[in-house]
């Protein structure tokens, strides 16, 4: 599993507000499974390594020509653990003795590791859902701004109609007074 560090996103650390894997800063101390020291790394590699096929067939091998050499030996020098296979009952137990501590060891950091993972995204999600239902609230807020100014608008557009009626009807009675000016003008020009 990969543990978040500062170098996964060139020029920005995990504390800053727009690094992916803010919400997983406070959790770093838990990034190595047994510490940071030489031991603990050692020891987490040897718990990781129980699990894999390379030590299984490998410790096949060896226990196959361990009992192969014991019981097909003809001399008696090369029957150093003979049947029941003591020896190699008693390097099983050292095994099992060594490996279960350091495997729930891990198992257990790995659990504690989960749970903080798992609490930092759901800090996370909570983190997206606030801002969701901001923009939500925003957008309905910039909604309600433009039904609003569409009313004025619309509003505007009936007084403009009706200003734009209001000066046609003048136009027009004007022009019919300066045509009806005009005309006895005219008509009292000649007889003056």
């Amino acid at each position: 599993m990969e543990t978040p560090s500062a170098s996964s996103a060139p020029g920005s650390k995990p504390e800053s507000p727009e690094h992916h894997l803010r919400f997983h800063a406070p959790h770093l101390h838990l990034a190595p499974v047994f510490g940071g020291d030489w031991f603990a790394l050692k020891a987490e590699a040897f718990a990781r390594f129980f699990g894999t096929p390379i030590f299984l067939v490998g410790q096949t091998v060896i226990v196959t020509i361990w009992i192969i050499m014991n019981v097909l030996a003809i001399t008696a020098r090369w029957r150093f653990d003979e049947y029941p296979f003591i020896l190699l009952n008693l390097a099983f137990s050292l095994q099992a003795a060594y490996a279960a501590p350091l495997i729930l060891l891990a198992q257990t950091r790995q659990a504690d590791r989960d749970k903080a993972h798992s609490e930092a995204d759901a800090a996370h999600r909570e983190d997206l859902a606030r801002a969701s239902t901001e923009r939500q609230g925003l957008a309905a807020q910039q909604t309600a701004s433009l039904v609003e100014l569409m009313g004025q608008n619309t509003r505007l557009t009936e007084m403009t109609n009706e200003l734009s009626k209001r000066i046609e009807a003048l136009t027009a009675e004007m022009h019919a007074r300066l045509v009806q000016r005009a005309a006895e003008s005219a008509a009292g020009k000649p007889g003056s």
